[in-house]
C-alpha cells in the first residue's frame, strides 16, 4: 500500500512538472471590425453613394443607392473571417513588410492551408505616420471558390473613406469567361 501511494505521488508530480507548450496567441488586427465601422459611418452620412457596374469592360450601369441600402451591398465584405477571434486567427498566418515605393507598411494574412478557405489574403497598406498614428488607407481580400467545372474569383478593394470595388471572375462550364467590375462610391468630390 505505501509503494502504491508513493508511485502515485510521483506520477502525480511528474505530470505536474512537465512543461506544456502553448501556441502563442496570434494576435491580428481585425479586418472586419475597420469595415464595420467604415460602414457604420456612411449609414449616418449624408453623401451621395454611387454604384457603378461594368460587365465585360462592354456595359455600364450607374445607380444611386440609399443610405439604408449601403450595408447590403457591402455584403461581401462584412462576410469575411474576423481575424480577432482566435478559432479563426489559427488558421491564418501574418506577414508584416515595409514598402519603400508606396511608403506603406503592409500586412498580410493569408491561410495556413489555402485549399480548405474561401478567402485567400487579407491585406492592409498602412500609412506609417509618427505625429497622428498610423492610417489603414486601403484593405485588398482576394478569394476563391474552385469546383470541378467552375470557379469564381473575387478581388475586393476597400479605399478608407471612398470607396470599394469587387471584381468577380466566373469561369462555368460551357460558357464564356466573364468579368463583373462593381464600384461603389460614397466621398467623390469630398476632401478627406
Amino acid at each position: 500500500m505505501k509503494y502504491l501511494l508513493l508511485a502515485v505521488l510521483f506520477v502525480s508530480v511528474f505530470t505536474s512538472c512537465k512543461e506544456t507548450k502553448k501556441t502563442p496567441e496570434k494576435k491580428y488586427v481585425s479586418v472586419l471590425s475597420l469595415i464595420k465601422e467604415q460602414v457604420a459611418h456612411v449609414d449616418t452620412s449624408l453623401y451621395a453613394i454611387v454604384k457603378v457596374v461594368s460587365t465585360d469592360s462592354l456595359h455600364n450601369d450607374t445607380f444611386y443607392i440609399r443610405r439604408e441600402d449601403f450595408a447590403a451591398e457591402t455584403k461581401e465584405f462584412l462576410e469575411i473571417p474576423d481575424l480577432s477571434d482566435k478559432k479563426v486567427a489559427i488558421r491564418f498566418k501574418e506577414e508584416t513588410l515595409y514598402d519603400n515605393s508606396l511608403n506603406r507598411v503592409v500586412i498580410t494574412y493569408t491561410p495556413e492551408n489555402p485549399e480548405r478557405e474561401i478567402i485567400q489574403k487579407q491585406e492592409l497598406l498602412v500609412i506609417p505616420d509618427a505625429l497622428t498614428g498610423d492610417k489603414v488607407s486601403n484593405i485588398i481580400i482576394n478569394s476563391s471558390i474552385i469546383n470541378r467545372d467552375s470557379s469564381v474569383q473575387k478581388n475586393m478593394l476597400w479605399q478608407m473613406n471612398k470607396s470599394f470595388q469587387i471584381t468577380t471572375t466566373r469561369r462555368l462550364p460551357g460558357q464564356p469567361e466573364t468579368t463583373t467590375i462593381t464600384r461603389v462610391t460614397w466621398k467623390e468630390g469630398y476632401s478627406q
